[in-house]
């Protein structure tokens, strides 16, 4: 009797859960910490299913990295975008960012491009000028707002609106330091009006 039964066909899983998995252990040990076994153990596939899927760890960094930037660092610009009072928009950024940072999914506190892909800019090949069109996409999403406002009236035609729109994504970045830190949320929420105020100030 012929036994027509397939062996070895490997499990389905989802590629976005994987490559979640994936993000967390670089975020939790950094690119070179995560070795391709805990990498393959934490993403619930094998060697061979990684490399088919993703490639190798270095493509599968960058996957990551691409990831988070599409999704979870675009959590505290909803926030602002979708508020319409520009002073409470720039508090709902900064809370977003610090829940965030200090209350998420994975565990890990912080920011991912602070705490894991910053380090590895320089080092590992392909991640500086990710890290740089990032922030520079920020920077023009943030300021596109101000400009908004200021078409509205509601701000000043002089109004400096990619300089403070730098400014929020540098505050935004020393919070998740700070959680990084250890620090709490709520100790860290306590001057949000008047960090709101300063990205205003004329």
């Amino acid at each position: 009797m012929i036994n027509t039964k397939k062996l070895g066909r490997p499990k389905k899983f989802n590629r976005e859960d994987a490559l979640q998995a994936a993000l967390n252990l670089f975020w939790s040990k950094g690119y070179d910490g995560a070795s391709m076994k805990e990498l393959t153990t934490a993403m619930g596939i094998n060697g061979p299913s990684l490399y088919a899927t993703f490639g190798d760890k270095h493509a599968l960094y960058l996957q990551a990295i691409e990831a988070y930037t599409s999704d979870h660092a675009c959590e505290p610009l909803v926030a602002f975008e979708n508020e319409s009072n520009i002073h409470l928009a720039i508090q709902a950024f900064f809370h977003a960012a610090i829940d965030y940072a200090t209350d998420n999914d994975s565990g890990n506190k912080g920011c991912f491009l602070t705490s894991c892909v910053a380090t590895s800019s320089g080092e590992v090949e392909g991640v500086q000028p990710m890290l740089k069109n990032t922030i520079e996409e920020l920077d023009q999403r943030l300021a596109a707002r101000f400009e908004l406002e200021k078409s509205k009236g509601t701000l000043a035609p002089d109004f400096p609106s990619l300089e403070r729109a730098r400014l929020m994504f540098d505050l935004r970045q020393g919070y998740a330091f700070r959680a990084r830190a250890g620090l709490k949320g709520h100790t860290m929420m306590e001057d949000l009006e008047k960090r709101a105020k300063m990205v205003l100030q004329q």
